[in-house]
């Protein structure tokens, strides 16, 4: 609608609405966060959990019909057929820049729940974020060095336990963990650093998938494999803000996670860290050559 626009004008609109949308609603899920931080009332803290939880969804939705209003992308989200906001799911991706948030969030955000984080604990500090966060029922995880249970053997399965204890709530209600197992955005020069073996992905990080599945294993049995592709070329989260570019592909492939996986003990079970490893691996050989296919067919 608003395409028309020159792109620096399309980028600063864009930043100063977003702006406006989190000034207009943050103050309101803070009010709930705090009722929902000082009444333990179960019923209580579930009434709040559902009107945050919608809080957050209706600020996705703005920023996603914002998209639409000031840009003239062309979305070609394939297998998303069949998703349901009443399930639970374990969400990667390959990431090549902070764009892909966003685009994920507009293929996602009215198919299946709110998409969730594991974050560090520390965070829950951060001012004003972490009781959002926390009220969001964004999983906080603690997690210890092998140097600390060395130190003290006690450590040892508490940081699972304090994790799983966190995440109990899920068990009742339908999540989305969402997690970039590359850990960081593919840029050329960590690419040749790695020496990845992959043409367009950096080498996946298996320990930070394996402590979600070993924390939420009785939740957590479908993984929904996204791959995005902007044909383009890679793109910025100026570029999406500005409406320069012109077609995102996101490909989901749903699949079920094999039973051993789930609550397994990564950590301390080589037999079943090397077969999750292998597991991994596979699912990100075959992303990269599906990249391949999306780019020559987009």
């Amino acid at each position: 609608m608003l395409s028309f626009l020159p792109a620096p004008v399309k980028g600063v609109l864009a930043i100063l609405l977003i702006l406006l949308n989190t000034l207009w609603l943050f103050p309101i899920l803070m009010v709930f966060a705090i009722i929902k931080l000082v009444i333990p009332a179960t019923s209580v803290r579930k009434g709040c959990t559902i009107v945050l939880n919608r809080i957050a969804w209706l600020w996705i939705g703005f920023n996603n019909v914002l998209a639409d209003v000031l840009h003239d992308i062309e979305w070609d989200v394939r297998g998303a057929e069949g998703l349901s906001r009443e399930h639970w799911y374990f969400v990667t991706c390959n990431h090549q820049s902070w764009a892909d948030i966003p685009a994920i969030q507009h293929a996602l955000n009215s198919r299946i729940p709110l998409l969730k984080f594991f974050l560090k604990q520390q965070l829950i500090w951060v001012p004003f974020l972490g009781i959002a966060w926390w009220a969001l029922d964004f999983p906080f995880m603690k997690r210890h060095t092998k140097e600390q249970i060395a130190r003290r053997p006690e450590l040892k399965g508490q940081d699972v336990a304090t994790t799983r204890a966190a995440c109990e709530k899920f068990r009742y209600t339908p999540v989305t963990i969402f997690n970039f197992m590359e850990g960081t955005r593919l840029t050329p020069v960590k690419h040749k650093s790695q020496n990845s073996p992959y043409r367009n992905l950096l080498k996946p990080r298996a320990g930070g998938t394996a402590f979600v599945l070993e924390a939420m294993g009785e939740s957590l049995h479908t993984m929904l494999d996204v791959t995005i592709v902007y044909p383009e070329g890679r793109c910025g989260i100026w570029d999406y803000l500005c409406g320069r570019v012109g077609k995102i592909v996101i490909d989901i492939r749903t699949r079920e996670i094999p039973n051993r996986f789930l609550g397994m003990d990564y950590q301390n079970d080589r037999d079943i860290r090397v077969d999750f490893q292998r597991w991994v691996g596979q699912i990100w050989a075959e992303k990269d050559a599906r990249i391949e296919e999306l780019k020559q067919s987009a």
